[in-house]
C-alpha cells in the first residue's frame, strides 16, 4: 500500500469518527424537523462545503499557526493524541451526551444563510474537536521527500470524502433515521469511538517518539 492511500485510510478513520456524520444526521433531522426537504438539502450542501473548509484550513494551516507560538510538532501530536484519546474515551463511555451537547448548540437555528456555518457547521459538524484532530493530522506530514505529495493528497481526499458524507447523511437525515434507528445508530457510534480512541494513541505515540529522537 502506498503513502497516499494509507494516509487517506489514516486520516478518514480519524475525520469520520471524530465528526460522525451519521450518529450527528439524527440530531441535524431533530433540529430541522420544521424544514422542508428542500430547505434541507440546501443546508446540508453548505454544511458540507463549509465543513471540508474547515478541516483542510486545519490540516494545512493549524500547524505553522502554532509553530507561530514556539509549539512544537512533538507537542503538539502529543497534546492532540490526547485530546483525540480523551474525546473518543467519552464518546465510548456516553454518546448520548455529546448528542445532547451538540442538539443543545444547535437548537437555536432559525435562517438557512445566517445559521449554515455558525451553529451547524462550527461547532455542530466540526467543532474543536475536529480541528484538533486534523492539525495534528497535518503535522504529521513529512519535511521532504516523494512522500510529501501522496501524503497531501491523501489527507485532502479523506477531509473531502468526509465533507461528502456529511452532505449525503443530512440531506437525507429522515430517511437515514428511520433506517438504522437510535439504537443502531448509537451502536455505530461507539465502534467509530474506540477506532477514535487507537488513532489518538497512535498520534500520540508518534509524537513521543519524535521528541526521544530529538533529545
Amino acid at each position: 500500500m502506498n503513502a497516499s492511500a494509507q494516509t487517506f485510510l489514516l486520516a478518514l478513520s480519524a475525520l469520520f469518527s471524530i465528526v460522525n456524520p451519521i450518529g450527528v444526521a439524527f440530531i441535524f433531522s431533530q433540529v430541522t424537523a420544521s424544514r422542508s426537504h428542500a430547505e434541507r438539502k440546501q443546508l446540508a450542501g453548505k454544511i458540507a462545503l463549509y465543513s471540508a473548509l474547515v478541516m483542510l484550513v486545519a490540516l494545512w494551516g493549524g500547524a505553522y499557526v502554532l509553530s507561530f507560538f514556539g509549539i512544537s510538532l512533538s507537542a503538539l501530536r502529543i497534546a492532540g493524541g490526547l485530546v483525540v484519546g480523551i474525546n473518543a474515551w467519552l464518546l465510548l463511555q456516553a454518546p448520548e451526551r455529546t448528542e445532547e451537547r451538540k442538539q443543545q448548540q444547535a437548537a437555536e437555528s432559525e435562517g438557512i444563510d445566517a445559521v449554515a456555518f455558525f451553529p451547524l457547521t462550527i461547532p455542530f459538524t466540526t467543532g474543536p474537536g475536529t480541528m484538533s484532530v486534523a492539525i495534528a493530522l497535518g503535522s504529521n506530514r513529512p519535511n521532504a521527500g516523494p512522500d510529501v505529495l501522496g501524503f497531501v493528497l491523501g489527507a485532502s481526499a479523506a477531509a473531502i470524502v468526509v465533507s461528502l458524507i456529511v452532505w449525503v447523511t443530512y440531506a437525507f437525515a429522515d430517511r437515514v433515521t428511520s433506517m438504522l434507528g437510535r439504537s443502531k445508530a448509537q451502536v455505530v457510534t461507539r465502534l467509530a469511538a474506540f477506532l477514535l480512541l487507537c488513532v489518538g494513541t497512535q498520534i500520540a505515540m508518534s509524537g513521543i517518539a519524535d521528541f526521544v529522537r530529538s533529545l
